[in-house]
């Protein structure tokens, strides 16, 4: 028996090889030493000799929190996580209650039709929106036919983040309705008409009946969209560029810079920090959904 154990063991690693070898090389080795790198001052001239930096300690996330740029990136990447995470799910939830009802192949071409922008391209999907919000763009010319004059969506510090806000809703509200709708129907139907039958309206067997029970389906797809939104980087990117004025700089992106000024210590001492927070926020996440199942 032990030998067979062994026999079947060996096997089971040599399957797990070829991807074990992938994780370790490709991921494993780049995070530790983009952690080892985090405690020390290396940059890009420091490329050819990098075992020739010096060991800084705490030195590049004492720099981090003494810099005004690294807090206002984070500012903005919470205000893009507390309105964009709630406008995406209620969105999501709302389209996954009319969908969860009606004709099943009408059903079917629009849960198609939302969920596309999860897998258009992010290129593609930025030109369109830079035609709808350019200043002389579709959404301008929509406002002026009633006398409006519309602001330069994506250049102005006051509108800037809530378009992106907007354009992440519209590309991620896909993911979550699909998920809503599973958790709709593992909802027992005996529930709802036993409710019918004692003259319950929709509006009270949605309130009392489908939130309590579709609250871990809820939790879930806050934790997988909140984990998203704290990485958000393809928005500014593609679209402003961090602009205008910084507002819409997020966390990803200030990393991201400071890679590319060949700051390779300070931006792996930013991962690290925006690592801990998505580990934190996450962890509260997952402590509330435990909470509520027990």
């Amino acid at each position: 028996m032990t030998v067979l154990r062994r026999r079947r063991t060996v096997i089971a690693w040599g399957f797990s090889l070829p991807f074990v070898i992938v994780f370790v090389l490709f991921m494993l080795v780049p995070l530790l030493s983009s952690l080892a790198m985090s405690f020390t001052d290396i940059g890009s001239s420091d490329i050819q000799t990098p075992f020739n930096v010096n060991f800084v300690g705490f030195h590049n996330f004492m720099s981090l929190f003494s810099d005004k740029q690294f807090w206002s990136s984070m500012r903005v990447t919470a205000l893009f996580v507390l309105v964009g995470l709630p406008l995406t799910m209620a969105v999501a939830l709302a389209l996954a209650v009319a969908l969860n009802k009606g004709l099943r192949r009408v059903n079917a071409f629009f849960r198609a039709l939302f969920y596309a922008p999860v897998v258009a391209s992010t290129i593609a999907i930025a030109v369109v929106w830079r035609y709808i919000l350019q200043n002389d763009g579709l959404l301008n010319s929509l406002l002026a036919i009633i006398n409006v004059q519309g602001p330069d969506w994506l250049h102005d510090t006051r509108t800037a983040l809530p378009s992106l806000i907007v354009m992440a809703t519209w590309r991620n509200v896909g993911t979550l309705m699909i998920i809503f709708i599973a958790g709709l129907q593992a909802i027992p139907t005996e529930v709802l008409e036993a409710a019918s039958m004692d003259g319950a309206g929709e509006w009270t067997k949605f309130r009392c009946i489908v939130l309590p029970l579709l609250k871990p389906t809820l939790l879930l797809g806050a934790v997988l969209q909140s984990v998203s939104y704290l990485q958000f980087f393809d928005e500014p990117f593609v679209m402003t560029e961090g602009g205008p004025l910084g507002s819409t700089l997020s966390a990803s992106y200030y990393i991201y810079e400071k890679f590319g000024f060949g700051q390779y210590g300070i931006s792996s001492a930013a991962s690290y920090v925006l690592f801990i927070i998505i580990a934190a926020v996450s962890a509260l996440q997952f402590r509330l959904m435990r909470n509520k199942d027990d």
